[in-house]
């Protein structure tokens, strides 16, 4: 079913797509003190949170002196941030910001064992196994014998862990001193029946991936080190580590993300995967990070689909100047940057395939994906195998074997740091004869100051999903428990690509005034606000002078080639807020001017609902 939404028109920004805005969950706040946990001062301060804020404590991490609070009611984040910002004993305080995964679609197709292995016989889509030299990797891990196996932690969207990949090569991280399903938290550590990991989005040990996503991600670490075809399946070097924090929707919080990342610290993780992110910056995830660098954990960040510079438009925790952070592009088996990848020759690290990566998927069964969300756990595989080869090393060194050892690549140049694609194969072989340093950089945080004022929005980042199909998405009960954040039924259909042509605005407005079923569908809104748009290569300057949720006007001095793809962002009438919108250039003899009409797929419900947002405060347009 393809869909356009028509224009009513508007501005664009440079770049194509830029950051999106950012979002939270009502009535919730993190804080963090400036005393130590447990000082008198800190009593104090929770006595007259909870006594006079009427807040309540819903968690806290004492060891940061950390707190996640729930809000009375009625009262805003934005009024309770501001208040605790100007607490004397307050260090920070900031909303509990959503993540995501970068998009809300599920596989195209899913194959059996048997499909498979046809598939991957001369696939030349599977080039990218030879090019980062897993072959190499294969042959070296028949000789490999070992009592130590790395635990990967993939924190995501939890994990099939009876697929039988999993099963048949012992992959999965086993909570030794806890017993399954007996209701009884047996190691004391706060979390009942973790046997393989936790659900911290619905706060459960049912690990059940209602999404896909995460399964899809924990496969490929463990493809890096294993043959996924192998028959028998031989014992992975690895252990994989299930932490979920997003949901069926693959949307999760602040708050859970860090609980998830201190879990994986407390358990024996040595690389966390995280093929998720958003543009929020968030003092208490630096703080999280920064304590995986601190406790010789490496960190795998997939750097974003939205095709934007991050050194300009940043993702988190892709983001974060950590020494460790590792953030992923992806590539193509051409060694592209593909389409969708985010890049920064200044934020970026390494390229790594994330086109129609096969690999594992709920049910038994396996899928190909593409995006940032694949090319990160290749690194995560690679930073294992290199932990495995020498323990002691240290996630800045884990960094900089896998930096120093990737593959330089021209079309990379200007693109990430290193202008270079990771090897697996040159990076594990390396680590061996590596000599281990006895320690890293310091590191000490400094903080951001974000305002707040229009930040509450249904818009959102991510990291890593980008598939070709549209989800039907049931809302109610999961395997694991409801959906939380009070979101609704609904379903989303996309565009499968791009249109080649749009009927012109003149036509369209023909048609609507002999039939009334085809009026105009969107009230148009009077908007004025300067904007910029990359296309074909020219940026040019222009400005937004109506918009609608059908499209925009764009008045520039500029001559736009009619039925161009753009991509662009859109910033609000006040400002504080900008939009990733995408679609076609279209021409109204009508009106003699330029705009263009959105394209579902590109631009996105959760885009559509914020300008349904900036609408509600605009003039509605002739």
């Amino acid at each position: 079913m393809v869909l356009f939404r028509y224009v009513c028109i508007l501005s664009l920004l440079s770049g194509a797509l830029t950051s999106w805005a950012q979002d939270y969950v009502p009535g919730e706040v993190i804080v963090r003190l400036k005393t130590q946990a447990n000082s008198q001062s800190s009593y104090a301060f929770l006595g007259k949170a909870h006594s006079q804020k009427e807040m309540s404590l819903k968690r806290s991490w004492n060891k940061m002196n950390l707190h996640h609070f729930q809000l009375k009611a009625g009262q805003t984040v934005e009024q309770s941030v501001a208040e605790l910002r100007a607490d004397p004993d307050v260090l920070y305080a900031e909303p509990n910001y959503i993540l995501r995964k970068s998009s809300d679609f599920q596989a195209e197709r899913v194959y059996n064992q048997d499909q498979v292995m046809a598939i991957a016989q001369g696939d030349p889509s599977f080039a990218y196994e030879n090019q980062i030299g897993l072959p190499e990797v294969y042959q070296a891990m028949q000789n490999y014998a070992s009592s130590y196996r790395p635990i990967v932690a993939i924190i995501d969207t939890g994990i099939d862990v009876n697929h039988p990949t999993f099963v048949d090569s012992n992959a999965i991280w086993v909570n030794e001193d806890e017993v399954a399903g007996n209701g009884i938290d047996d190691d004391h550590n706060g979390y009942v029946d973790d046997r393989n990991g936790f659900n911290f989005a619905y706060n459960t040990a049912n690990l059940w991936d209602d999404d896909g996503h995460g399964t899809h991600v924990a496969g490929i670490v463990l493809k890096v080190g294993l043959d996924l075809m192998a028959d028998p399946m031989p014992q992975a070097a690895i252990q994989i580590m299930a932490l979920k924090f997003l949901n069926d929707q693959g949307v999760g919080t602040t708050s859970d993300a860090i609980e998830a990342i201190y879990y994986a610290l407390n358990n024996g993780a040595v690389v966390l995967n995280n093929s998720w992110g958003g543009p929020s910056y968030s003092a208490a995830l630096l703080d999280a990070v920064v304590a995986s660098y601190d406790r010789g954990a490496a960190f795998v960040a997939a750097a974003g689909n939205s095709a934007t510079n991050n050194d300009s438009a940043p993702m988190y925790p892709a983001s974060y100047s950590v020494p460790h952070v590792m953030s992923i592009a992806a590539t193509t088996n051409a060694d592209y940057l593909a389409y969708f990848s985010n890049f920064g020759v200044n934020t970026v690290h390494v390229g790594s395939p994330g086109l129609n990566v096969l690999s594992t998927y709920p049910g038994g069964s396996f899928t190909q994906m593409s995006g940032t969300s694949m090319a990160a756990p290749f690194v995560s595989g690679i930073a294992a195998l290199v932990k495995a080869a020498s323990p002691n090393m240290l996630p800045y060194q884990v960094k900089e074997v896998i930096d120093t050892q990737a593959d330089p690549v021209s079309h990379l140049i200007g693109k990430v740091i290193t202008e270079a694609r990771v090897n697996a194969s040159r990076a594990i072989s390396a680590a061996g004869s590596t000599a281990v340093s006895g320690s890293q950089p310091g590191y000490s945080p400094s903080y951001m100051s974000r305002e707040l004022a229009g930040e509450l929005s249904d818009s959102g980042g991510g990291c890593g999903l980008v598939t070709k199909l549209y989800r039907e998405f049931n809302q109610g009960q999961r395997p694991g428990g409801p959906t939380p954040l009070g979101q609704g039924p609904e379903t989303w259909y996309i565009l499968l690509v791009l249109a080649l042509f749009v009927v012109p605005i003149a036509l369209r407005a023909y048609l609507r005034s002999r039939h009334p079923a085809n009026r105009r569908r969107h009230q148009r809104y009077e908007i004025q606000t300067a904007v910029t748009m990359n296309l074909g290569g020219r940026k040019l300057v222009g400005e937004v002078s109506s918009i609608s949720l059908g499209g925009v006007r764009v008045n520039t001095d500029a001559w736009l080639d009619q039925g161009g793809i753009v991509q662009m962002t859109i910033t609000s009438p006040d400002g504080k807020d900008q939009v990733q919108v995408a679609g076609k250039v279209v021409w109204s003899e009508a009106q003699k001017a330029y705009g263009m009409a959105f394209d579902e797929e590109k631009t996105g419900p959760l885009a559509l609902t914020m300008i349904s947002q900036w609408t509600k405060g605009l003039k509605k347009a002739a």
